[in-house]
């Protein structure tokens, strides 16, 4: 899973992929300091393969990572080249959603790019430069198809959506508020539009408010904003976050526990991703590793076994597969196994978060 995070300069953007990735990435206290996107690879917490690892006896454990992109900070036209936005919206059409910081505290110490603190010209600010962006892209794409449709009536589908989207963005409309078919969904994908992608807004607070952040009139901007975008709010304190990310196990969660929070930015980041994604985790174990694998909801046997080696999938035969919950109230895999609770699944089987699987193939 790759996360691309953009907000404006100075909104707590490397300070918040320094904490969740501890990549270390410039974040002084100027606009434009993230001159190339720091890639960070995280590992996604999960309880369930700790468990795993004792019961197989594992020599490793290998759990699911996100990929996160810290674009460079975008102003007003950077879709024209202003700042350094420009250059980096490319990054963006990378990910599978974007996470848009917004700063919501008050620092005189730290520079705002617009000299005052309102999250909803911000938010306007970064949500304009991307419908921008994708119209330029999609502009040139109505020309050229217009001139193929012509001689090739197959492409009318795909030049009528390019219409109906190119209309939207001009009336600075995102792509992901349109209406489409299934077919003209297919296509969608292959624009691979910035505009189209799923959004997670990251409310950053000051300290005092991270334990309740509703009289904090910043962040309930941002909350109603994405209310009417029928997406999520996570809110954090990227400072504290660095503090936590240098922290051991035991000590962050004493920390968390005396902070009044039941658990990191970070993880609440990753959980609310997974969500925003319809994605979930199936399990692979045994005495050379523990590992869990990412899929999305919905995804049948044969393409999750795929997700481990192309041969794997095209010699699909069964899947044996084991629920978590079995296997922890038993205490083996045997004992499920004895108890018929190992099943025989086929290539129509419909994956469950949780499963634990041995795939049977032969190629």
């Amino acid at each position: 899973m790759k996360l691309g995070i953009v907000g404006l300069p100075n909104v707590g953007k490397s300070t918040l992929f320094n904490a969740i990735t501890s990549a270390g990435a410039d974040s002084a206290n100027y606009p434009f300091c993230t001159i190339e996107p720091n890639i960070g690879v995280v590992e996604v917490p999960d309880n369930r393969l700790d468990f795993l690892t004792k019961m197989s006896n594992s020599a490793r454990t290998v759990p699911a990572v996100i990929e996160f992109f810290d674009i460079a900070g975008l102003v007003r036209g950077a879709s024209k080249g202003e700042g350094l936005g420009n250059k980096f919206l490319s990054h963006i059409r990378e990910v599978e959603a974007v996470v848009h910081v917004v700063r919501c505290f008050e620092d005189e110490n730290v520079i705002h790019v617009e000299t005052t603190v309102n999250p909803e010209r911000d938010i306007e600010i970064i949500e304009l430069e991307l419908v921008l962006a994708d119209l330029e892209v999609m502009t040139k794409r109505q020309e050229k198809l217009s001139k193929m449709v012509k001689n090739d009536k197959s492409l009318q589908t795909e030049f009528e959506l390019v219409q109906k989207i190119v209309q939207g963005l001009e009336n600075e409309k995102q792509a992901r508020y349109l209406d489409y078919s299934e077919e003209e969904l297919k296509l969608l994908k292959m624009f691979n539009l910035i505009t189209a992608k799923p959004v997670l807004y990251v409310a950053n607070v000051d300290e005092s408010y991270l334990a309740d952040p509703s009289d904090n009139k910043y962040m309930e901007i941002v909350k109603e904003h994405a209310l009417h975008d029928n997406s999520e709010v996570i809110v954090v304190c990227g400072k504290i976050e660095e503090e936590i990310s240098v922290l051991e196990d035991d000590e962050k969660k004493e920390f968390l526990h005396e902070m009044g929070l039941e658990e990191s930015g970070l993880d609440k980041l990753i959980r609310i991703s997974y969500h925003l994604l319809g994605l979930i985790s199936f399990f692979t174990t045994g005495p050379m590793e523990s590992k869990a694998w990412t899929i999305v909801k919905g995804t049948k046997a044969p393409q999750a076994a795929g997700k481990i080696h192309s041969d794997i999938e095209r010699g699909f035969i069964r899947a044996e597969v084991t629920k978590y919950d079995d296997v922890v109230s038993l205490g083996t895999m045997n004992a499920a196994k004895e108890k018929g609770l190992m099943r025989l699944e086929g290539k129509d089987y419909v994956m469950e978060d949780g499963d634990i699987v041995l795939f049977r193939f032969n190629v």
